[in-house]
C-alpha cells in the first residue's frame, strides 16, 4: 500500500510535495503525527485528503463527517475541475503569501484556502439543484471560518484570500482567475433589489483589507483596490483606486497586482 501511495503521488506534483512535507513535519514534530497521518498520509490522492479536511472542518451535530466526506468525494469524481482549482489556489497561496513556506500549510491550517474549497463544494451542490445542502455548507463555512460566500457566486481559480476573516461575497458576484484579497473584504449589493446586484471582479485584481465593492459594477482586470476603500463605480483595467468613495489615483503599478501583492501607491 505504501508503494501504491508513493506511485500515485508522483503522478500529481502538488500531492507528491504535500506528502513529502507531511513526512518531514512528523519527523520534526511527532505529536502532530496523528493529525498529519489522518489528514494526509492515509489518503491515496489529493482529492481524498481535501474531501476529508473539508468534512472534518464542517461536520457538526447536525451533519456527520461521513456524509460530508461522501458528498465531497462524489463531487470530485463528477467534476474534476473542483480539485484542479484547489491545486491552483494552493499554489497561488504559496507563491503570494510570505507566511506560507510549504504546500501542506494551506491544506491543514489556512482557513482562507479551506473556506474557498468548501465554497466550491457548495457551488457544485447549488449547480446540481441541491440548494438546501448548499445553504448548509454556506452556513457552516460562515460559522467555522468567518467567511460568507453565497453558493451561487462564481469564483475562478488561483484565488488567495489572506487571513480570510469577515469576507462576504454576494449571490450574483463574479470573481475572475488569479485574484487576491485580504480580510474584511465585501463584494456586496447596495439595496434590496433581487436581480444581478453584485460586483464583477476581473482577472488578476488585488483587493486590499477592508475594501467594500458594492453594486453591479465591473472591476477591470489587473486593477488594485486600496485598503479601506468603498468602490461604487466601475474600475477600468490596470488602475489603482482608493478612498471613500473610491477614485482613480493612478496606474496599477505592475502587470498583475494580485501576484506581486504590492499595496503601495507611488506617484
Amino acid at each position: 500500500m505504501r508503494q501504491t501511495k508513493a506511485a500515485l503521488s508522483h503522478l500529481d506534483p502538488v500531492w507528491h510535495r504535500i506528502r513529502e512535507e507531511a513526512e518531514a513535519a512528523i519527523e520534526a514534530e511527532p505529536l502532530m503525527g496523528g493529525l498529519i497521518h489522518a489528514g494526509v498520509l492515509h489518503h491515496l490522492t489529493f482529492d481524498s485528503a481535501l474531501g476529508f479536511r473539508i468534512a472534518m472542518k464542517l461536520a457538526s451535530a447536525e451533519m456527520s463527517e461521513q456524509i460530508l466526506r461522501e458528498t465531497a468525494n462524489a463531487a470530485y469524481v463528477l467534476d474534476p475541475t473542483l480539485t484542479l482549482a484547489a491545486r491552483a489556489d494552493l499554489v497561488a497561496i504559496y507563491d503570494r503569501d510570505p507566511a506560507c513556506h510549504r504546500f501542506i500549510q494551506p491544506l491543514l491550517f489556512f482557513k482562507g484556502f479551506q473556506a474557498v474549497q468548501a465554497y466550491r463544494l457548495g457551488h457544485w451542490l447549488w449547480q446540481q439543484g441541491r440548494r438546501d445542502m448548499a445553504y448548509f455548507v454556506q452556513m457552516r463555512v460562515s460559522e467555522v471560518f468567518g467567511v460568507d460566500i453565497h453558493p451561487a457566486a462564481k469564483i475562478g481559480k488561483g484565488i488567495m484570500i489572506d487571513h480570510a476573516h469577515s469576507i462576504v461575497v454576494g449571490e450574483t458576484a463574479v470573481v475572475g482567475d488569479n485574484v487576491s484579497m485580504l480580510h474584511s473584504v465585501t463584494l456586496g449589493g447596495t439595496g434590496k433589489e433581487d436581480d444581478d446586484r453584485h460586483p464583477k471582479i476581473g482577472n488578476g485584481v488585488l483587493i486590499g483589507a477592508g475594501a467594500k465593492v458594492l453594486g453591479n459594477i465591473k472591476v477591470g482586470h489587473c486593477s488594485r483596490i486600496a485598503a479601506g476603500s468603498v468602490v461604487l463605480d466601475d474600475v477600468p483595467p490596470m488602475k489603482t483606486v482608493a478612498g471613500v468613495p473610491a477614485r482613480i489615483v493612478g496606474e496599477a503599478g505592475c502587470a498583475q497586482p494580485s501576484v506581486t501583492m504590492d499595496h503601495l501607491f507611488r506617484e
